[in-house]
């Protein structure tokens, strides 16, 4: 079988990924300091911005699935992805907080149709055996593209400028723009799915089995807020661990995700292989709890080991639990329905990225270790639902009929 790399469509592909995700790192690194410093907005204000945000593209994920799936894949990506590269131009006019929550409001929902067409755009183009595979080539592209930009964001932040803000903010216009350029010429084109024949509107939100799924697996997500917030803040505050632990412990993670993705998404191209890998990805993830937990009590050299155990077990229930949630998500999605079963799908690591920060630091962090054995119970039992989800969708789910016309 030819190798998905191979393949001229994978490819271009992954240019794309590292081309848009090359600009998301530079905004990663210097958004924020652009809208206290330069925007002059308080971070309360900075904050409830993208909250509401967060919530409209949750709202907004399935809908904008359908309408990838009836304007075609390759246009509404290239549209939402032109929508992304002017919200991100009236960025660098904001000067008031209406102002930005309505450019944040329009980034978070183009951004959410975006991943939706995405989804489609990768059912449609890339054979089913393959699908998962390019989606973690895809998740080492995104890791790449977003490492160099936020070390080219470093200059920004050296510099240190107002001006120069803009022009890092403008830079990223332009690779929304270049990544839309990619996906408009070249890429084989996926037709759209007319109402007539494809399933109805919002049948994914009335796929109770399949939202199970999305909210079993949004739980696992949180896994990211783990290694970025929670774990730091435990470093820092409750062990005696050097801070630098913690640059090492995120280094870890995107070294083993760029190495490793790919080989451990093998055998979840099927849905039974990947609603196993969601359920060791949970178990995975409460040993890391569990090892987490362990370090309320000790001390010194054996602090540091079980961080970096706790960061390496973490780091694989991450990778298992991204390449089951590709298999099932493409796997249970009806034909002519990828758009909105991909646009649900990414409402789980949505809601996911909602709950994750208060409840790590209010119950992890805070309570201490009792709170990681709650935290990993969480994960313990998301993960071990999701098999008998899965097999209970497939035993329930009734015949699709096409919409009317």
């Amino acid at each position: 079988m030819t190798s998905a790399l191979r393949l001229p469509v994978i490819r271009r592909l992954i240019l794309a990924t590292v081309v848009n995700t090359l600009g998301n790192g530079v905004y990663a690194a210097v958004g924020a300091l652009f809208l206290t410093r330069v925007a002059g907005l308080s971070v309360p204000a900075v904050g409830l911005g993208l909250t509401i945000a967060a919530l409209a593209g949750l709202i907004t994920s399935t809908p904008l699935g359908v309408v990838a799936d009836r304007l075609g894949p390759n246009r509404a990506y290239v549209v939402f992805l032109l929508i992304q590269a002017i919200a991100m131009a009236g960025l660098t006019q904001v000067r008031s907080v209406g102002w930005f929550i309505a450019i944040a409001v329009v980034t978070a929902i183009a951004d959410s149709g975006q991943r939706g067409a995405k989804g489609a755009l990768i059912a449609g183009v890339v054979p089913a055996e393959q699908r998962v595979r390019t989606r973690a080539q895809l998740r080492v592209a995104t890791n790449i593209g977003m490492a160099v930009g936020i070390a080219l964001a470093g200059i920004v932040l050296a510099v240190d400028r107002p001006t120069v803000y803009v022009v890092a903010l403008l830079a990223d216009v332009a690779t929304f723009a270049a990544t839309a350029a990619i996906v408009a010429w070249g890429m084989p084109s996926v037709p759209p799915v007319p109402m007539a024949s494809g399933p109805s509107a919002l049948t994914a939100l009335r796929d109770r089995p399949y939202l199970a799924f999305v909210a079993l697996d949004g739980l696992l997500t949180m896994h990211a807020a783990m290694i970025q917030v929670a774990m730091p803040l435990w470093v820092a505050t409750a062990t005696d661990a050097p801070t630098w632990v913690i640059s090492v412990l995120l280094v870890l993670n995107s070294i083993a995700v760029i190495l490793l993705q790919v080989r451990v998404a093998r055998g979840t191209e099927e849905l039974r292989g990947a609603a196993r890998a969601g359920r060791r990805a949970g178990w995975l993830l409460a040993i890391a709890c569990a090892v987490l937990a362990l370090t309320d009590v000790t001390s010194g050299p054996v602090t540091i080991g079980l961080l970096i155990l706790a960061a390496l077990v973490h780091v694989l229930g991450e990778m298992l639990q991204s390449a089951g949630g590709w298999g099932v998500s493409f796997e249970l999605a009806p034909p002519g329905g990828q758009g909105q079963y991909q646009g649900a799908y990414a409402m789980g690591r949505q809601m996911g990225d909602l709950i994750a920060p208060l409840l790590l630091t209010v119950v992890a962090v805070s309570i201490g270790w009792p709170g990681w054995l709650a935290t990993g119970a969480i994960f313990f039992l998301a993960g071990t639902l999701i098999p008998p989800v899965v097999r209970g969708h497939q035993a329930a789910q009734p015949p699709l009929t096409p919409a009317a016309a």
